[in-house]
């Protein structure tokens, strides 16, 4: 792959970091955490059924990596809502998305064969701690820190099945059609069993918002697949969660939260990271 590939496909990447962090924005800001990742779903359930026939069914060797990417993302989504719960998304959210690529790194080396270079374990590394960085705070409970390793630990498998799944199924928007119609048929059925009345009501008066995420998340995995299909899944999974650091500066740029020495050092580590990719073939 020559170096303009590789670029215009970390490219992509980071336009998943930047939705990925834009929709967990909004999802913290939200009334009902829970009716917000169901809605956010049910969008994802709309697109893929508009879009499944049009676009290629995944290859017989797809599907066992479709079914455990989405049985680990339904159990992602439940962390996710418990460790919101528990704790401020400053903590949370630095510590399940800046472990996930290390465990992605070590599963891709164990189970795929992947081998890094010295630059990308570097790189790997770096935007790792970075991303941490951002929870070294005091007020966080044992539970808190507990859950939100829990939930990195999903995000590590989901994003390592997610890329094996495309790899195998040979089409990146048809193994994303089938993922958001498996995931939103779960997720719907959900609501519908235990919240009826408050999913339709809240649906309802958060139609724009909802949307607006369910966009931003489908959009945001589609482009961390493409890249995925091709690239070394660690480092791959490295770039995606600095959307942190883009979370960071919403947070800063729109919320007017402060950026202080914490976030300044944070930030410059995943800078260094992208920049050691971005001269690596």
């Amino acid at each position: 792959m020559g170096m303009m590939s590789a670029a215009v496909l970390y490219g992509l990447v980071i336009l998943s970091a930047i939705a990925h962090a834009t929709w967990n924005a909004m999802m913290k800001s939200a009334g009902d955490r829970t009716l917000t990742m169901v809605a956010i779903r049910t969008v994802g359930l709309a697109i893929g059924l508009a879009a499944l026939p049009f676009v290629g069914w995944p290859d017989a060797a797809g599907w066992k990596w479709l079914a455990a990417t989405s049985v680990v993302q339904f159990a992602y989504y439940a962390l996710l809502i418990r460790s919101y719960a528990l704790g401020d998304m400053s903590v949370v959210y630095p510590l399940s998305r800046g472990v996930a690529p290390v465990l992605t790194t070590l599963a891709a080396f164990l189970f795929a064969g992947e081998l890094l270079s010295a630059g990308h374990l570097i790189a790997v590394g770096s935007i790792s701690l970075g991303i941490m960085v951002l929870s070294f705070r005091a007020g966080a409970s044992g539970q808190t820190v507990g859950f939100a390793l829990a939930t990195g630990a999903t995000v590590a498998a989901y994003s390592f099945l997610g890329g094996m799944g495309v790899r195998a199924a040979g089409t990146v928007l048809g193994f994303q059609a089938c993922l958001e119609i498996v995931n939103g048929v779960g997720m719907v059925g959900f609501a519908l069993a235990t919240r009826p009345r408050s999913f339709a009501a809240y649906v309802a008066g958060n139609r724009i918002a909802c949307l607006l995420a369910g966009l931003m998340s489908v959009v945001g995995f589609v482009a961390f697949l493409v890249a995925a299909k091709v690239l070394p899944l660690g480092p791959t999974t490295a770039l995606r969660e600095t959307s942190v650091i883009f979370g960071a500066l919403i947070g800063t740029l729109i919320l007017k939260e402060g950026f202080g020495p914490r976030r300044i050092v944070a930030a410059s580590l995943v800078a260094a990271g992208i920049a050691v990719l971005a001269i690596l073939r």
